[in-house]
């Protein structure tokens, strides 16, 4: 089975040399501008939404007149938003699609724009008093898909299915997900699923909030969401990716947890960027709000914001990177 590390983009084994495994301290602080003021909209991933309200009260801090609207329904708003002029950002947990840059490249003449903001490990949640000790990758692909494109075999029904005894082995798996709207939707239904089809039986929700509380609230329920919406009342299973894809409470292959480390390391098995895209001109500078709000979602401030949300922050490499791909290159140290 492959890997879809951060989008089927190999980049973790050149970031995991160089980062450091907490807020990277080469991150500057950010260094307010004079005469910033005007309206920001962000439309477009629910998971990001937290994040962007986090980032737009910790912008405001240092411009109190500056107003800044987030609306968080799903990754699909985002095109359209930004197609239509009707919003500044667009906020994505996955990657635009081809068709949707299309649309957006026929009306302007040219390119969407997009900057990495985090990291995210897309958890699969058990409740907290599931005993599962490791999910293979070709368990969830068995327990959420109906064509199994990933694992082939049979269906896993019940927690039985998936190794467990005693009072859950004939308890049915009551799952939840995201809605199609969703950008965790399509990339979990891409990376995990190896584009096959969720089972009909999916619970889709409309917030990946509802979904781990649907978890937390159903004994025998599962589910996946961004490592943020981690609660008290659920696990984030260990995951492994065994080639054989036997099915057994001990998987075969080595299990890893989503944590930083492990993540940053390319051993948990779904990890992502999340992303905002923006309507820049190749050949122009961005407009100074817009280009103060970037900076500062990338600077020391913002991204200690990822960490307090529960993301993992980028790395001043990563940065640098960004900035110099929209034309905001930061100063010399």
């Amino acid at each position: 089975m492959k890997l879809g590390l951060f989008a089927a983009v190999s980049v973790l084994s050149m970031m995991a040399a160089s980062v450091a495994f907490a807020l990277d301290q080469n991150l500057p602080a950010y260094q307010p501008a004079a005469g910033i003021t005007g309206q920001l909209k962000s439309v477009g991933s629910d998971t990001l939404d937290r994040q962007m309200e986090a980032w737009a009260k910790g912008f405001q801090r240092f411009y109190p007149e500056v107003k800044i609207e987030v609306e968080g329904r799903g990754s699909a708003t985002a095109p359209e938003a930004l197609v239509e002029g009707t919003a500044q950002f667009g906020p994505m947990s996955r990657f635009m699609s081809a068709g949707e840059a299309e649309k957006f490249e026929k009306k302007f003449g040219y390119k969407v724009s997009n900057f990495r903001v985090a990291i995210d490990a897309l958890a699969i949640y058990v409740n907290k008093d599931n005993p599962i000790p490791c999910l293979a990758m070709q368990q969830v692909d068995r327990i959420f898909s109906a064509t199994r494109k990933g694992s082939g075999g049979r269906s896993i029904v019940t927690w039985g299915d998936a190794g467990l005894t005693g009072e859950w082995a004939s308890k049915p798996i009551v799952i939840y997900g995201r809605n199609s709207i969703s950008g965790t939707h399509d990339f979990f239904r891409q990376i995990v699923l190896y584009d096959g089809d969720f089972k009909p039986d999916v619970n889709q929700e409309p917030s990946s909030q509802a979904v781990v509380q649907h978890v937390a609230e159903d004994k025998f329920a599962i589910g996946y969401s961004g490592i943020a919406f981690k609660t008290d009342g659920v696990r984030a299973a260990p995951l492994s990716v065994n080639p054989g894809g036997q099915l057994s409470v001990n998987p075969g292959g080595q299990c890893h947890n989503a944590t930083l480390e492990e993540t940053i390391g390319g051993k948990y098995p779904i990890a992502r960027y999340l992303y905002v895209y923006l309507n820049k001109k190749p050949d122009e500078q961005l407009d100074p709000l817009r280009a103060e709000f970037v900076k500062y979602i990338l600077s020391r401030d913002g991204q200690a914001l990822v960490e307090q949300e529960g993301y993992y922050s980028l790395t001043n490499e990563i940065r640098e990177a960004e900035l110099r791909k929209l034309g905001l290159s930061p100063p010399e140290r």
